[in-house]
């Protein structure tokens, strides 16, 4: 059966098929070259997205607006705090009225225990998509983004070693919804995928479980280490990024005594050297470099982080497409 894409939400890939995440995929790489060729996309002409931000945003704000406007259509950014919602205006009468205004809605909000939840009841009474660009739990536009990275470079691969691994930062407590949603995506795709972090910075038992489930089912494999160096040994791709321990301690305080204890917990030239030769560096972005990792890894000929980036605009423009467009 054709996948039925028109009026879908979007709020995590483990709502959608590994056949629809491949059509996503597949619109994703054909929207690349037709924009390196300057080949004209003007799949969402006069439609309007509505774009809602609790929170900053570089890559995921700039690939959704500039990808609507590459599709003939307009992307309106809103910040909440310039919202009613400030006021206590509710998720429903906020998606009600905005999806009578135009086409689509797209939030981020990482608020712990509230993100996901508001992104859910907006769904539960828009009659437009609600797209998600990152909740407390899930980030499927990065995840997505990294999936088609990861195709790019190691198009014939099979079990890729993908290593998901902490690293230490204090620039901010930095939500879950990364490496959760990569450990959920990753397995489907037969990869073996090792999560890597010190003790108090658990992912939810939920999502370890899910993740173990996809890997049976889809002939990959995941496990868990609290030993940096064994990530790094013999892994074809590192993904060394920063979370919160949330799961543990819901203080909303950026540095204590458990961050500060795991300093060592650095992307080097040590621990990239532990890898296999032509391993990959990946970063969803912004690094806190110096902290997270070296100049000298994310600036050397290990890192694809731009290349990673770079498809943020065609995996969002992918998703309006099908979304939000007429077939």
């Amino acid at each position: 059966m054709k996948p039925l894409f028109k009026g879908r939400h979007f709020i995590t890939l483990e709502e959608w098929t590994k056949t629809e995440i491949d059509t996503l995929l597949e619109v994703s790489k054909d929207l690349k070259v037709k924009f390196k060729t300057n080949v004209p996309t003007p799949y969402l002409t006069n439609k309007t997205s509505f774009l809602i931000f609790f929170e900053q945003s570089t890559r995921t704000r700039n690939s959704m607006e500039a990808g609507i406007a590459q599709l003939g259509g307009h992307g309106t950014f809103l910040d909440s705090s310039m919202m009613q919602v400030s006021h206590g205006e509710s998720a429903k009468d906020t998606a009600i009225i905005l999806s009578s205004f135009g086409h689509g809605i797209a939030c981020r909000n990482c608020f712990w225990e509230v993100g996901n939840k508001y992104l859910r009841e907006m769904a539960k009474w828009s009659s437009v998509p609600i797209m998600n660009l990152q909740d407390d739990l899930y980030h499927p536009m990065q995840a997505l983004a990294d999936l088609m990275t990861i195709q790019e470079v190691f198009p014939e691969k099979k079990h890729l070693k993908i290593s998901i691994i902490w690293a230490y930062a204090k620039s901010h407590k930095k939500p879950i919804s990364v490496p959760l949603s990569q450990i959920l995506l990753f397995p489907r795709y037969a990869m073996d995928v090792t999560l890597a972090y010190p003790e108090g910075y658990d992912l939810p038992d939920w999502a370890i479980e899910k993740a173990r489930k996809n890997a049976t089912e889809n002939g990959g494999s995941f496990k868990i280490t609290h030993n940096m160096e064994e990530a790094y040994r013999g892994a074809d791709i590192v993904i060394p990024k920063n979370w919160g321990s949330w799961v543990n301690n819901q203080s909303t305080a950026v540095i204590d005594d458990l961050l500060e204890s795991y300093k060592s917990w650095k992307c080097t030239e040590a621990m990239i050297a532990l890898a296999n030769p032509d391993v990959k560096y990946m970063h969803a972005l912004p690094a806190d470099r110096g902290n997270e990792v070296e100049d000298s890894v994310i600036d050397g000929p290990h890192s694809i982080v731009y290349q990673e980036a770079e498809n943020r605009l065609h995996t969002a423009k992918a998703v309006m497409t099908m979304t939000m467009g007429d077939k």
